[in-house]
């Protein structure tokens, strides 16, 4: 779909760069875990100033309100992993010198353009909530039943939080989209491989959709 494609390479990832929709993108895999998500995010900024950034991929879910191959479209976003509990503060808060923060808010806008333009998908449900983020892959039902409790999340996945993080820092507005790979039943006989090639055409039909209306 991207015309006018260029490939540059920054601290071993690649960022392509062209258009889309008559408007200029860069599309780029972070990698998995908050770090890796942190450090594109931040080249990401300071290579190029983009005007949004749109977080993409799978999640499994941590509410029984979304299942397998619905969408969740994060209104904010949290880092269940971080724990300073022992200092007095909540589990997820974040230390700034401006003080403490736990949900780092998606932009409205950007939010509502992503859950129109996913609303449009064929046979797809899509739910608007917190996405919770750790370096962690959650599979233990009570582990995710736990997330939801302390954060109302909807889905649990390992870099939405970190881009939202970067981008707070930035003050540069966020947006994600998480396809549900599996559900609070655990989905044991689901072939994983094929279901992200699902997911992947659905986030990119969004990801397009938004471009367009942005």
């Amino acid at each position: 779909l991207t015309e006018n494609t260029k490939t540059e390479t920054t601290a071993g990832m690649k960022f392509v760069s062209g258009t889309l929709h008559g408007k200029d993108i860069v599309i780029v895999v972070c990698g998995v875990g908050k770090v890796n998500a942190s450090m594109c995010t931040y080249a990401l900024i300071s290579r190029y100033n983009p005007d949004v950034i749109i977080n993409s991929g799978v999640a499994g879910a941590v509410s029984t309100k979304v299942s397998v191959g619905d969408i969740v479209v994060a209104t904010k976003s949290v880092e269940h992993d971080m724990n300073t509990t022992a200092l007095g503060d909540k589990q997820g808060e974040v230390s700034f010198p401006s003080g403490m923060v736990m949900y780092f808010e998606s932009n409205k806008k950007v939010s509502d353009i992503l859950y129109s333009v996913c609303k449009a998908i064929p046979e797809t449900r899509v739910e608007q909530g917190v996405i919770a983020s750790g370096d962690i892959f959650i599979s233990e039902r009570k582990s995710r039943i736990n997330i939801n409790e302390t954060f109302d999340a909807l889905a649990c996945e390992m870099e939405g939080a970190a881009i939202g993080h970067v981008c707070y820092c930035c003050n540069v507005p966020y947006g994600i989209i998480r396809a549900i790979s599996d559900d609070l039943d655990e989905n044991e006989g689901m072939d994983f491989v094929k279901f992200c090639e699902l997911a992947s055409k659905k986030t990119v039909s969004a990801v397009s959709g938004f471009v367009k209306a942005f």
